[in-house]
């Protein structure tokens, strides 16, 4: 009888998973909730292969895009806790559980994170014919012309789109959203001078800054970034407390052992600190981010709250 119990209690699947002395011993999957080809993906390629030589098992990456990354997230918030399924999370694991109504999963009550990997800070960018020359020029622009400056970001609920009501709230201006469908038509309208300024991250910014096609003008980071060190911070040009970046994790479904949760966080921490990894990482316009699980969690619930206001604040819909 106690044979059976057992044997039925692993079919359920009910027993604690394996600890981390047997893990891992097959093939671990990342899922990236976004399509192939964009810096989420590039980021998850590039852990993934890394991971794998030190854990000496396959790293698959996993696209399951849709839905604004909901697609992806929810099949790992369902997936077996065991270790062999992450997700490669992004700012939408905080944002999306406030901005849609009903959602089977919750970016922070259904994952165990694991560490965050990189950030890119968001630069003020404007085309590069516009007569505004500085941050102080835009503001001074806006507050002079309330509601005729516009602003694209890739669609409502974006990481653009929230630093765009961020900085209206911080600095006190009426500027117009105009959402688009994605990041590329929103560029491209800001590069035809239709758009008035963009916030664009530091791994999507560099092509179209080496093409002298747009003109940076402050960037919302707590200090100079080591891609542009000449680019003045927000702070620095007059408006403090203006820090705004895409961000990019690992995390488990909730229930993940713990001692897997640490060999999953010590081999992401040795590979995001190699020197060949994080020159690579800033080449692509991130900024390396190792730390622990612990301080992962508390950063996600710190900008879920932050997020929660701005979107309630600015009433904020999906598309």
């Amino acid at each position: 009888m106690e044979t059976l119990a057992l044997s039925g209690a692993l079919a359920l699947g009910l027993l604690p998973c394996a600890s981390a002395a047997t893990w891992p011993d097959k093939p671990i999957t990342i899922v990236v909730p976004y399509s192939p080809g964009g810096a989420t993906d590039a980021i998850a390629r590039l852990v993934g292969q890394h991971m794998s030589e030190r854990l000496h098992q396959p790293v698959i990456i996993e696209n399951k895009a849709g839905a604004s990354s909901n697609i992806g997230m929810g099949y790992v918030a369902k997936a077996r806790a065991d270790g062999y399924t992450l997700l490669l999370c992004a700012n939408s694991i905080v944002t999306n559980n406030s901005l849609f109504s009903s959602l089977p999963f919750d970016g922070l009550r259904d994952f165990a994170p694991v560490g965050q990997i990189a950030s890119a800070s968001l630069v003020v960018t404007v085309p590069i014919d516009s007569k505004m020359d500085s941050f102080q020029q835009l503001l001074k622009e806006a507050r002079e012309n309330p509601g005729k400056l516009t602003y694209a970001s890739a669609g409502n609920g974006s990481s653009s789109h929230l630093a765009g009501e961020s900085l209206k709230q911080a600095a006190h201006i009426d500027v117009l959203h105009v959402p688009y469908k994605g990041a590329a038509p929103a560029i491209a309208d800001l590069i035809g001078g239709r758009i008035s300024f963009m916030t664009m991250n530091t791994i999507e910014i560099t092509p179209y800054v080496k093409g002298h096609r747009v003109k940076m003008l402050a960037v919302a980071a707590p200090e100079r970034i080591e891609q542009y060190p000449d680019l003045p911070t927000v702070e620095e040009s007059g408006l403090p407390n203006y820090v705004e970046s895409v961000w990019f994790g690992l995390a488990a479904p909730a229930g993940t052992p713990a001692d897997v949760i640490e060999r999953l966080n010590s081999t992401l921490q040795a590979v995001i600190t190699e020197p060949a990894m994080k020159k690579r990482l800033v080449d692509m316009g991130a900024t390396p981010k190792p730390g622990s699980a612990a301080q992962f969690s508390e950063f996600l619930n710190q900008e879920r709250a932050r997020i929660k206001q701005i979107i309630a604040s600015a009433h904020i819909k999906p598309n």
